[in-house]
């Protein structure tokens, strides 16, 4: 069982930045890949960006793509999400995901996280 909390979600302007961290504990966290994905309100589930255990490849949704950044700290058992230039198309639910690959299907991904909002102004 691995336990997922995110956190630094917030308001933020378009433009600006924000940093999600997901802290993970249970199993061996380099173990899993992991995965943040997004859901806007009245849209489906989409996967925003995922890294291998090991951390050394990492596969991004082409909207985001040179714009948010996914990195992990194993030492640390943390995934994090850079987000660089929001915009209003970047506000959704941000959920943290572990899962033995790094795909792009949610269907890979066995323990979810609860949440975080993140809302940018225009």
């Amino acid at each position: 069982q691995v336990q997922l909390v995110e956190s630094g979600g917030g308001l933020v302007q378009a433009g600006g930045s924000l940093r999600l961290s997901c802290a993970a504990s249970g199993r061996t966290f380099s173990d899993y890949a992991m995965a943040w994905f997004r859901q806007a309100p009245e849209k489906e589930r989409e996967l925003v960006a995922c890294i291998t255990g090991s951390g050394r490849t990492a596969y991004y949704e082409d909207s985001v793509k040179g714009r948010f950044t996914i990195s992990r700290d194993n030492a640390k058992n943390t995934v994090y999400l850079q987000m660089n230039s929001l915009n209003s198309g970047d506000t959704a639910v941000y959920y943290c995901a572990a899962g033995g690959r790094a795909a792009p299907d949610a269907k890979a991904y066995v323990f979810w996280g609860q949440g975080t909002l993140v809302t940018v102004s225009s």
